[in-house]
């Protein structure tokens, strides 16, 4: 092979991202997302207008991107070993900076907890907070996210083991009972007797597990363009990053409502 020929060849494994109009739009949507949000919270702006076009074009945007990721992943393969590697350290990454938020709230829950003041009645939960029992709708939720754990991992075994049929039943499965997760989390705030307004322990309570759900609700989407890219043959049985992501993240999210589950929920009550 000549120089000439050699270099209209990749001599790397690397993926050199063409330009992009997505991640500039995907940031600005973000911060207007933050801005407008925090100024209509506040009382500056009367109205949701700008907080719905904002979610808007993140949506657009966002789906644009994404649209293009798996063009590049499927079609173009972009997506080599080193690729793919990297794709995994860096989610890696940020299934850390998640675990380090949760950890700062059971730190601000315990420093409450441990040691409540005269101003909570120096009891914990404080005086006049009625807290959600354990054994009721929270105990079904953590019954049905433990069961969700083990379908997403028959599923990806099965895929691995190029099962399609019960990759499929079992990813699908995993999608609805992650929805009944997050329909029983919604329940559960309706009817609660208290609000995050509600001094220390309502601002905890519902930072953390509201936190949590909203995961939830971002780990339904995943599941869905999971279940869609399999069911087009996006997916082998070596090569699904995408995949092997979400079901990282869908544990990582089972391991977190355990200790929601008994810090909040159970040790609350003892």
């Amino acid at each position: 092979m000549t120089h000439l020929e050699r270099s209209k060849h990749q001599q790397y494994p690397f993926h050199m991202v063409m330009p992009s109009p997505w991640p500039l739009m995907v940031s600005l949507a973000l911060l207007s997302l933050t801005m407008s949000l925090a100024l209509t919270m506040h009382g500056y702006i009367g109205n949701m207008n700008l907080v719905y076009l904002a979610l808007f074009v993140l949506t657009c945007s966002a789906c644009f991107w994404f649209r293009d990721i798996i063009a590049e992943a499927t079609y173009l393969g972009n997506h080599t070993i080193a690729v793919r590697k990297g794709i995994n350290t860096g989610f890696l990454l940020f299934v850390l900076s998640e675990v380090l938020i949760f950890a700062g709230l059971f730190w601000v829950y315990f420093h409450s907890a441990m040691s409540p003041d005269v101003t909570l009645g120096a009891v914990w939960p404080p005086v006049g907070i009625e807290a959600i029992k354990p054994t009721e709708l929270p105990l079904l939720n953590t019954i049905i996210l433990l069961s969700s754990g083990a379908t997403i991992t028959y599923s990806h075994h099965a895929l691995i083991n190029k099962d399609r049929s019960k990759a499929l039943s079992g990813l699908l499965i995993t999608f609805w009972l992650i929805v009944i997760f997050v329909s029983c989390q919604w329940i559960e705030y309706t009817n609660a007797t208290f609000t995050i307004a509600d001094g220390v322990y309502g601002s905890v309570f519902y930072t953390g597990t509201g936190l949590h759900f909203l995961h939830m609700v971002m780990l339904i989407v995943m599941l869905g363009i999971c279940y869609w890219r399999m069911r087009n043959y996006h997916l082998t049985s070596d090569h699904h990053v995408g995949y092997e992501t979400t079901v990282i993240y869908a544990h990582v999210l089972d391991v977190i409502w355990l200790f929601l589950y008994i810090i909040f929920y159970w040790w609350a009550t003892v």
